[in-house]
């Protein structure tokens, strides 16, 4: 996932990454499995659908701000 994300331009450690998915986890947005895998337990994390419910919200909201930052049509100022 770190790698994932630094493609992206993200330089996160494991210290910043562990604690956003606890979090997301107790807020009820994840759902974590954990499985052994070569002798070491592995955590699988999924979205619930309280996590795609937030995250369709999250992107309507960025839809919103590409409108108005990169399009240039923002809110009429009235």
């Amino acid at each position: 996932m770190l790698a994932e994300l630094g493609r992206h331009g993200y330089d996160l450690s494991y210290g910043t990454l562990y604690p956003a998915l606890h979090k997301m986890e107790e807020e009820g947005l994840l759902c974590r499995e954990n499985r052994v895998e070569g002798g070491r337990v592995r955590k699988y994390y999924a979205a619930t659908d309280k996590g795609l419910e937030e995250l369709e919200t999250v992107r309507q909201m960025i839809r919103e701000l590409h409108h108005e930052v990169v399009e240039g049509e923002g809110p009429d100022p009235g």
